[in-house]
This record gives structure tokens, C-alpha cells and sequence, in this order.
């Protein structure tokens, strides 16, 4: 079985700059709380998205079990447009119900999902057989995971927490499990 721990970034800093958004103090707070959550596990590798606010959430992880960050790309969020949107929620609805449609210099869920599935399966066919941490974003998450199973799509990623960790296990490239991983909570005794 093959591992992934998909993890949607803490909480982090509304800037325009999607790169280089960090963390809050709130989740710098949420990111050593998801270290906490995977101490007893026994991970391999930790594959993040290059933007900070996904590198910072999984940085406790990669430090906790001696590893490096692998960047992937293809990880990033899903660009919704390159004009700014007066209205998200209008524009995220759009896009959730024609998974075909995008805005002006925006991905479609089908162009997002694709290039999400493609690092997705390489990480699969380059790793097998490990317990891998993925550092990511809500968006793509989804429809990574709505690829597999079509029960993960709008709805669920509104229920999303920020940050959330799923553990997808594979049998080669077959999706046989899903479960959420309990975040535990540092601050209760």
C-alpha cells in the first residue's frame, strides 16, 4: 500500500501574492498541531506545493522525520482567474458546476484535476509502497480527490477545515481507502 496524506494548508495571510502568502500566527499554531497528529506515523517523503502557506504547514513534518521538502509544482492551487473577482463565491460556484467552464486566465476543474491526477500518479508509480506527506491547497485537494471518487466535489470542499489532513491508500494506482486524519489539538490537556 502506498500512503498519501494530503493535507490542505493552515490558515495563512490574505496577500495577493500567491507564491510567497505565509502563514498566520493562528497557523503556525495549526501546523505543529499536524505534526503532532503524524508523529506515530512512519513517513517517507514530504511533497509540498512550492507556495509558502503549503511549505509552512508540512515544514514540522519534513523536520520531525529528518526529510527534505520535494517541491512539486503541480501541486499549487488552482488558479480561478487573473482578474481579480468582486464575487468568489459566485466565480468557485461557476466553476464546481461546469467542470469545463474557466475565467479569463483561469484553469477549468477539468484542466486543475488533470494536472493534479498527473503528479498525483507520478508520486504513485515513483513511491510505491511509502507514506507520503503532500502539502497542498483546498482546490486541487478536491478535485484530486473527486478524480478517485466522485462523492469528493463542491459540498465537500466547502466542509473542508483550513488546515485538513486525508489519508488516500492505493494500491498501485487503485484508490482503495479514504479516512481524515484527527488533528490533535495542542492546546488541550
Amino acid at each position: 500500500m502506498t500512503n498519501l496524506y494530503l493535507i490542505r494548508h493552515a490558515h495563512s495571510i490574505y496577500t495577493p501574492d500567491e507564491v510567497n502568502r505565509p502563514l498566520s500566527k493562528k497557523g503556525m499554531v495549526d501546523a505543529e498541531q499536524i505534526a503532532s497528529s503524524l508523529k506515530n506515523e512512519e513517513i517517507h517523503l514530504v511533497i509540498s506545493s512550492p507556495y509558502q502557506r503549503a511549505v509552512q504547514t508540512v515544514e514540522g513534518i519534513a523536520n520531525q522525520f529528518n526529510l527534505d521538502i520535494e517541491l512539486a509544482y503541480d501541486l499549487r492551487e488552482r488558479k480561478l482567474s487573473s482578474d481579480p473577482l468582486e464575487d468568489f463565491e459566485t466565480a468557485i460556484t461557476k466553476v464546481w458546476k461546469d467542470p469545463l467552464f474557466s475565467l479569463t486566465g483561469g484553469e477549468s476543474n477539468i484542466i486543475a484535476q488533470q494536472r493534479g491526477i498527473a503528479c498525483i500518479c507520478n508520486i504513485l508509480e515513483k513511491y510505491q509502497g511509502k507514506n507520503i506527506v503532500v502539502g497542498t491547497h483546498g482546490n486541487i485537494m478536491v478535485l484530486i480527490m473527486n478524480y478517485f471518487d466522485a462523492k469528493y466535489d463542491f459540498e465537500f470542499w466547502k466542509s473542508l477545515q483550513m488546515p485538513d489532513i486525508y489519508k488516500l491508500s492505493f494500491e498501485g494506482d487503485s484508490l482503495k481507502s479514504v479516512s481524515r486524519v484527527r488533528i490533535n489539538d495542542t492546546n488541550k490537556s
